[in-house]
């Protein structure tokens, strides 16, 4: 890759390196410069720019981000659309994050251009979540790079990976001294239930004996015949050594002490046994916190389907300083709300118009490829990645209800369909919930926009980074469909007459991103039969 100032006489085909304002309005970052283009940077009065131009060798950022998230995913992942050459894997489940810290530094150690950022290892992970994010720097990296990148991670990966939580029914045994109170026992096991509901699992059957051996192995028994799995017991006093009374139970019971203690603090007194196949955790007294301690480790662990035994445990004293002190004040529930995940784009399919165009016909309605528009437009948003897919009805609902019958999609009828296409614009806006992060505005007409320019435009949005408004382009020229922020519903849901939001993206510039799909799908729409003939025809030379 060469990489400087070009002579804009040379630069048609170049990538450019910095954003470059114009009279007629910004160049961005990454746009690959089209004689259009050029003759903008004329008008004003530059000849030559920072640019990077690809030599034979060179693979795209995007591309090359692909290829290697692709590689590095393991099981519970999903590779998000490249943009900006970075590829983010996500957790398609919740479980925790398995992460090879050796691979993840050989590969970080080779190429400067090539960085990957992962969370640590065993980190708790909610569908949604992004678990790492492979970013290429450069403009493109050499072939033999990704090459080297892609036969390391097939040999020795998955660098990612996510192992779910199994759904289990745990037994809960609590055992009271003198002194021990009804509050204090609910209150534990209010805590613990609420652990297991956060993991996927749930409490079944709770005992409550005296701390002494016969009551708590007489215990251990009564859930053994319940199948409980695991089985937590929950001490009036703190295990402090093998032969105390809760190991000394599961000893009595039949069962086999593994390990007792852990280098997690708070969590230290904790006991790892087994009866049978089943798990035996004995609670350290922090269990009773909703804080995270060492136990937290140990469940979460257990429910994942991984092993914890001596190793594992004593691999826990790294980062297991988990008690909270003046010097390290990091709330859980701050660290919560920071959790990065997947944005949530949901996509409205406008679906109510007249097609006046079409004359008496209703161009969703009209076949392609033997299946009516509407449904091609639908099926290609339900196969994206977006939350949730809408359409919007108004002319002929039960029509287009039925033509779409089968999907997955969720409808909102726009009774003034008649006043044109803001009405629809703001009933499909109105209907979407505030869990809701941003909108794909997808015209019911335009069959040949695939999941995987949807794809392209949901990759693309990270309103932290000035990227709200997400906007097709093809040389140089924009279409449809476009992903508003949320930030913009309100100000979507005042447009009035037969027009959509277009004129919020020249009044919001510094927000937009043009994200090039290198097809002509996004101009084409359906509204004239001589637009329907010729799609027809494409299709039959397929």
């Amino acid at each position: 890759m060469k990489f400087g100032m070009i002579s804009l006489d040379e630069a048609e085909g170049a990538t450019l390196a910095h954003s470059v304002t114009t009279p007629t309005g910004a160049l961005k970052k990454g746009r690959v410069l089209a004689r259009e283009d050029i003759a903008r940077l004329r008008e004003g009065g530059l000849t030559e720019v920072m640019a990077a131009r690809f030599e034979a060798g060179d693979v795209a950022e995007d591309e090359a981000a692909r290829r290697i998230a692709e590689a590095a995913a393991g099981e519970g992942t999903d590779v998000a659309a490249a943009f900006t050459g970075r590829a983010n894997l996500i957790a398609k489940a919740s479980g925790l994050a398995m992460v090879d810290g050796d691979l993840l530094l050989e590969l970080n150690r080779m190429h400067e251009g090539l960085t990957i950022a992962t969370l640590a290892p065993f980190e708790k992970m909610v569908a949604g979540q992004m678990a790492a994010t492979i970013k290429v720097i450069t403009f493109a990296l050499p072939e033999a790079v990704v090459v080297q990148a892609e036969i390391l991670l097939r040999a020795r990966g998955p660098l990612v990976a996510i192992a779910p939580f199994a759904t289990r029914m745990a037994g809960l045994i609590l055992t009271r001294v003198a002194g021990t109170s009804e509050k204090l026992l609910e209150k534990r096991k209010r805590v613990i239930e609420e652990r297991l509901e956060a993991l996927g699992s749930r409490l079944g059957r709770v005992e409550i004996c005296d701390h002494d051996l016969a009551s708590v192995t007489k215990a251990i028994e009564a859930l053994d015949g319940e199948q409980a799995d695991p089985l937590l017991i929950f001490g009036g006093t703190a295990i402090v050594d093998r032969g105390d009374v809760i190991p000394a139970a599961v000893t009595d019971a039949g069962g086999e002490v593994v390990h007792l203690g852990m280098p997690v603090d708070p969590g230290n007194l904790l006991l790892i046994a087994k009866l049978g196949e089943r798990d035996v955790i004995g609670l350290p007294s922090c269990a009773g916190s909703p804080k995270i301690n060492g136990f937290d480790w140990v469940l979460e662990r257990r429910l994942a389907g991984l092993d914890v035994g001596w190793d594992e445990v004593a691999a826990m004293g790294l980062g297991g300083l988990l008690k909270e002190t003046q010097v390290r004040i990091q709330p859980r529930h701050e660290r919560k709300a920071q959790t990065r995940r997947a944005p949530r784009i949901a996509i409205v399919v406008l679906a109510a118009g007249r097609s006046t165009r079409m004359g008496a016909r209703n161009k969703l309605l009209e076949e392609l490829q033997d299946e009516p528009i509407v449904r091609h437009v639908t099926k290609q948003a339900l196969a994206s990645k977006a939350t949730r897919v809408l359409a919007v009805t108004g002319h002929q609902a039960a029509m287009v209800r039925d033509t779409l019958e089968g999907l997955d999609v969720a409808y909102v009828d726009n009774a003034d369909f008649s006043e044109g296409l803001s009405t629809s614009l703001r009933a499909g806006v109105r209907a979407l919930d505030e869990t809701i992060d941003g909108v794909i505005v997808c015209l019911g007409d335009m069959p040949q926009v695939e999941a995987g320019h949807l794809n392209k435009l949901i990759a693309a949005f990270a309103p932290k980074e000035g990227r709200s408004i997400c906007v097709p382009i093809r040389h140089g020229r924009r279409g449809n469909p476009v992903l508003w922020g949320s930030d913009f519903f309100e100000e979507m849901v005042q447009i009035r007459g037969d027009a959509g939001a277009k004129h919020l993206i020249g009044e919001h510039e510094d927000q937009v991103v043009e994200v090039d799909l290198n097809s002509d799908a996004i101009f084409i729409d359906v509204d004239t039969p001589e637009t329907l003939w010729r799609l027809r025809e494409l299709a039959l030379h397929d």
